[in-house]
């Protein structure tokens, strides 16, 4: 598999070089961490909003990519790109049941030796893009690198394999003089995570679902820009549909439930309908598929000296209760601040309350879905966010796809695929700026307390408090080359202590091929 996954990059570098218009980037990067935590994980802003690539106390990666822009220039214009990671990284125990033991037994699990991050190639037209293969992406909205990062679409997990269509970038309505623009995308996937969930689950007990299918869409509208007050307001919505939903009891498989996919399934997922349906049982008489979302709201202002001030807000859901916001004054609020000069001792600065505690109330409860109860009173609470009755948690290879704020289930060590805490609360805030011309830095901090989720409730609150300080210092006699440090801790009971290390060595570059 290895040298297959080898032959695989090393041809779609081949022949993006010898096609590629000017400029093709380059990047090599050696990385390592080495720390201390309770759970053999490593801190959580050093595993956070970074593509999953870190996520051992101890880790030593080589990382190696090449890639090619789109030319916005251009009515026509194609970009690909090709990123693999090797390496060697600490292990960390997960529990699994041992059928011939009768108990639980920890098992040393650890990324790849060698991994594929990114694989992709690009085309655009005029202002829509097509685009297919795995291709980290970050939020359309909030600061990734200073926020906690986007409920629906952040950087913190592994890129899906998925095909995608949409707008470049805002488009102009017609007959609105620039005053309204559009920009929207949709997705369809498939995850490659299932020898990952197979290793990490403990066949104990609850379920794991395999050969899942991925479905994202967004919708935003945006004033017009160039004017100091701009307003950007939209949704997203991401689902997963499929897959083979089986479940253990002490080993033994009880119940298999298989969903296969069909055409009608990728329209049906795009307009949720109910499930049930023929011969494909799997989404009960619930809505098919198990889909959240969020509303989105940016106010942005630009002063004289073309400083920023945002205002923004992502209020989440998972079904009409959220949509309708009966779920109180759930959501990631922030402010950010943007300096005009990049190179200003504070050039950005977040700060953000984030709040999901109320998720509709603590019970669910349809009288359609109970036909024989005398209950007749509806509930429509117990929303529990990046949980479902059917498929596994809101993650990639055990990181959160949203926010990592609500802890990914690669925490889990007891191999249970479901989100602990979601009921969650805390603030968090990033600055970060230049000290000199060469030596930028980044500042992150927290702080949380989970009261576990309605499912299973804790008994006493869990807290925690994290800290980052990152320093980057770029060579002025190798132009390409810059040195990165973080320093990264945890403080509490909710993600168990913990300190490490960072320490990065990168070198990146343009090929001008073909060039003037």
């Amino acid at each position: 598999m290895n040298k297959r996954l080898i032959s695989i990059i090393m041809s779609a570098l081949l022949v993006g070089v010898i096609s590629a218009e000017t400029p093709l980037h380059y990047e090599g990067e050696l990385l390592g961490t080495v720390g201390k935590s309770d759970s053999g994980l490593a801190p959580y802003y050093i595993m956070s909003n970074n593509g999953g690539v870190v996520t051992q106390s101890k880790t030593m990666n080589f990382r190696a990519k090449a890639w090619k822009d789109l030319d916005l220039s251009r009515r026509f214009s194609y970009s690909f790109g090709a990123d693999f990671i090797t390496g060697a990284s600490s292990e960390v125990d997960y529990l699994h049941y041992d059928v011939q033991s009768g108990e639980m037994q920890p098992i040393g699990r650890k990324p790849a030796a060698i991994w594929l991050q990114q694989l992709y190639a690009e085309v655009k037209y005029r202002g829509v893009f097509l685009m297919a293969g795995m291709k980290e992406r970050t939020s359309p909205l909030l600061n990734s690198s200073l926020g906690v990062g986007d409920f629906i679409q952040s950087n913190n997990a592994r890129p899906v394999p998925e095909v995608r269509v949409g707008f470049v970038d805002f488009q102009d309505i017609p007959f609105t003089n620039g005053w309204v623009q559009i920009q929207g995308e949709i997705s369809y996937g498939k995850y490659v995570q299932d020898d990952w969930l197979e290793d990490h689950y403990s066949y104990y007990g609850h379920f794991i679902n395999t050969g899942v299918w991925t479905h994202y869409k967004r919708c935003y509208f945006r004033t017009k820009p160039s004017q100091p007050f701009s307003v950007t307001v939209g949704m997203q919505m991401y689902a997963q549909f499929g897959g083979n939903a089986r479940t253990y009891d002490r080993g033994e498989l009880i119940k298999e439930d298989p969903y296969d996919v069909k055409f009608k399934d990728l329209v049906d997922i795009f307009l949720p309908t109910r499930g049930g349906r023929g011969d494909n049982k799997g989404d009960s008489q619930y809505y098919y598929g198990n889909s959240l979302g969020s509303w989105d709201f940016v106010a942005r202002y630009r002063f004289h000296d073309d400083t920023q001030l945002k205002a923004y807000f992502q209020w989440p859901y998972e079904d009409g209760s959220g949509i309708g916001k009966l779920n109180g004054f759930d959501g990631i609020w922030g402010l950010e601040y943007q300096n005009k000069d990049k190179k200003a001792i504070v050039a950005n600065a977040v700060i953000e309350y984030i709040d999901f505690t109320n998720q509709s109330g603590p019970t669910h409860w349809a009288p359609a879905d109970n036909p024989d109860s005398d209950m007749k009173g509806e509930a429509t609470g117990g929303d529990s966010y990046y949980n479902n009755f059917r498929y596994n948690s809101f993650m990639n290879f055990g990181m959160s796809q949203g926010t990592p704020f609500i802890p990914s289930t690669i925490y889990n060590q007891n191999g249970y695929l479901k989100v602990f805490d979601n009921r969650i609360r805390g603030f968090h805030a990033g600055v970060s700026g230049s000290l000199l011309d060469n030596l930028d830095y980044r500042v992150l901090v927290s702080y949380r307390k989970s009261w576990g989720s309605y499912d299973a409730p804790r008994l006493e609150k869990a807290k925690d408090t994290s800290f980052m300080l990152e320093a980057s210092y770029a060579f002025n006699q190798v132009k390409g080359l810059s040195l990165k440090g973080q320093f990264a801790m945890d403080r509490g009971n909710l993600l168990g202590d913990s300190y490490g290390v960072l320490v990065s060595l990168k070198y990146d570059g343009i090929l001008n091929l073909f060039g003037k």
